[in-house]
C-alpha cells in the first residue's frame, strides 16, 4: 500500500507531495522535456543496480523542491528504513524526485537561504492517508494549466484484477480546455461525470495552437507517480512509465512542449513476474487513461485563490 501526504504554503503559493510505501517498490522512470527538476532518475533508470525506491517526492520549486527529498531521506534513514550495504551502517533510503517550476505564479518567493520545502515534505509526511484527493493541493497547489489553475489529480482503473492509479501534479503550457471553452480534452476517459460530465458538440478541426496556452519561453512542468498493484518486470515497468505519458497528450494541448520537462515514475511491488507484452500493453495503456482522468481532476477541483495570476479555474461556466 502507499500513502500519501501533502502540505502547502498558501502565501508562497507552492506544495509538496510525498508517496510513501509500506515496502521499498520497484521503480522506473520516464523523463520528457529539456529542463527538468529530479532527483535518482539515474537510481531507477535501465541500468540502475537496485530499481527500487522507498519513497516519490513531488514538490513545487523547481531546483529548490528538491530539498524536499532531502527531508525525506533523513527521515526514512532515521527510523531506519533504506539500503544498507554493510552491516550497522546508516540506512540510505532512494527516495526519487521531480519538481514543477511554479516560481511565477505570485507568491512569496523571496525566502533567501532557506526555501520552504524541506519544511513542507515534513509537514506532508504528518499527512498520510491512503487517500489522495484532488485540486489545489501538495505539488499541484501553485500549479497552472495555460491560462488556468493547474492542480493535483489521482485517478484510477482495473485491468484484470490489477489496480492502476495515477497521481499527477498539471503544470502545464499546453490547455486542458477544447476550443469549445467548456469541454476538457479528457472527456472521452471521463467516468461517472467526475469532471463535469461535459462533452463537446461538432467543431472545426482545432488550431496547432490554441488561444489559452502560456506564452512562449514559459517554464512548465507535469510530474506524477503511476502505481501498478501487481508485480511487474523491470523492463516492463519502464514500458508503463513511457505510455503513461500518452495520457498528457490525451489530457492537454500541446503537450511535451519544448518548454516542459514531463516526468512520470511508475512504481510495482517487488517480486518475479514475467513479461507478457499483453498484459504490459494493456496496463500501459490504462495508465495513460488514468494519467489524463487524473489530470483533468487536478484542473477540475483547483480552488480559486491558489494561483492568482491565471485568469480562473475551467469549472463552471465558459470563459474563451
Amino acid at each position: 500500500m502507499i500513502r500519501i501526504g501533502h502540505a502547502h504554503d498558501p502565501a508562497v503559493r507552492t506544495g509538496v507531495t510525498v508517496l510513501l510505501p509500506d515496502a521499498p517498490m520497484t521503480c522506473a522512470v520516464d523523463v520528457r522535456g529539456g529542463g527538468p527538476a529530479t532527483r535518482e532518475t539515474d537510481a531507477v533508470g535501465a541500468d540502475a543496480t537496485l530499481g527500487i525506491a522507498h519513497a516519490v517526492v513531488l514538490a513545487g520549486g523547481s531546483v529548490f523542491g528538491l530539498a524536499a527529498a532531502d527531508a525525506v531521506a533523513a527521515y526514512l534513514s532515521a527510523r531506519g528504513d533504506g539500503f544498507a550495504p554493510v552491516p550497522d551502517t546508516r540506512p540510505v533510503p532512494i527516495i526519487p524526485a521531480a519538481c514543477l517550476y511554479d516560481l511565477n505564479n505570485g507568491g512569496a518567493k523571496d525566502w533567501g537561504e532557506t526555501p520552504p520545502y524541506a519544511a513542507l515534505a515534513r509537514a506532508a509526511l504528518g499527512t498520510l492517508s491512503p487517500e489522495s484527493g484532488s485540486g489545489s493541493l501538495g505539488a499541484g497547489y501553485g500549479a497552472t494549466a495555460g491560462i488556468w489553475r493547474g492542480g493535483f489529480g489521482s485517478a484510477s482503473a482495473i485491468h484484470e484484477g490489477i489496480t492502476v492509479t495515477a497521481h499527477i501534479a498539471t503544470n502545464a503550457v499546453g490547455s486542458p480546455l477544447m476550443p469549445d471553452g467548456r469541454s476538457l480534452w479528457a472527456w472521452p476517459f471521463e467516468r461517472n461525470g467526475e469532471f463535469g460530465g461535459q462533452h463537446p458538440g461538432a467543431m472545426p478541426p482545432p488550431p496547432a495552437l490554441p488561444a489559452d496556452i502560456k506564452g512562449a519561453g514559459t517554464t512548465a512542468t507535469c510530474i506524477g507517480a503511476v502505481i501498478i498493484s501487481g508485480p511487474q518486470s523491470r523492463p516492463a515497468l519502464r514500458r508503463i512509465a513511457i505510455m503513461a505519458q500518452d495520457g498528457l497528450a490525451r489530457a492537454l494541448r500541446p503537450s511535451h512542449a519544448p518548454f516542459d520537462g514531463d516526468t512520470i515514475f511508475a512504481l510495482c511491488p517487488q517480486g518475479g513476474a514475467e513479461d507478457d507484452s499483453r498484459r504490459t500493453m494493456a496496463l500501459g495503456s490504462l495508465a495513460a487513461d488514468c494519467v489524463a482522468r487524473a489530470v483533468a481532476l487536478g484542473c477540475w477541483y483547483a480552488e480559486e485563490g491558489a494561483q492568482p495570476t491565471v485568469r480562473g479555474s475551467i469549472r463552471g461556466t465558459p470563459r474563451l
